[in-house]
This record gives C-alpha cells, structure tokens and sequence, in this order.
C-alpha cells in the first residue's frame, strides 16, 4: 500500500483517499484564443512522461478535499516530496539529473 502525505493535514494516508490530477506546473497559455488547435491540442494531452522523478497534481479527495503536488519516481513508485499547490518545487531537478 502506498502512503500519500497531504501537506495540509500532513498526515501519511493511504493512497485510496487521494486521486491523481495529472502531471503538475503546466503552464497555462496566456491568451488561448490566440493557440492554433495544434498547440491546444498538445497543451491538454501531450505530457513528458519522464522516467524517474515526476511533477504531479493530486487530491486528498477524502481528506480535506485541497488539491496539492507531489514529486513521485515513477519507476520505483515512491514519493520524494509533497508540496501545497502555487509553492516552488522543493527538488532540484537540475541538480537531481532529472527532467522537468
């Protein structure tokens, strides 16, 4: 069983409270009536994948209901950090040899 800290309750809790948002600090563009559906497209669906360290957005849907991010190694499955949603990354990925 996987355990999530939600940095708001900050309390370990198993992964079923929570549900996957998708891959976090995607970059809204500033005027979206002005992207060709191509790069709206891309802007919705196309994610990096990584393999390794990852950005995500998660819920603790049962919990206290607030979105939050998290840094998760997708190949291992463990967290390496949680994080309250609009907070900077607390990882450095450059450093780390990771992909943004």
């Amino acid at each position: 069983m996987l355990l999530i800290t939600c940095p708001y309750c900050r309390e370990a809790r198993p992964e079923v409270e929570f549900a996957y948002a998708g891959e976090a600090h995607i970059a809204r563009p500033a005027d979206p009536s002005a992207v060709g559906d191509a790069a709206w497209r891309d802007h919705l669906y196309i994610r990096s994948n990584t393999r390794g360290l990852h950005r995500e957005r998660w819920r603790h849907v049962n919990g206290c209901g607030r979105f939050f991010n998290a840094v998760r190694d997708t190949v291992t499955d463990k967290f390496a950090a949680t994080y309250k949603a609009g907070a900077p990354c607390p990882i450095d990925f450059a450093r780390e040899g990771a992909e943004r």
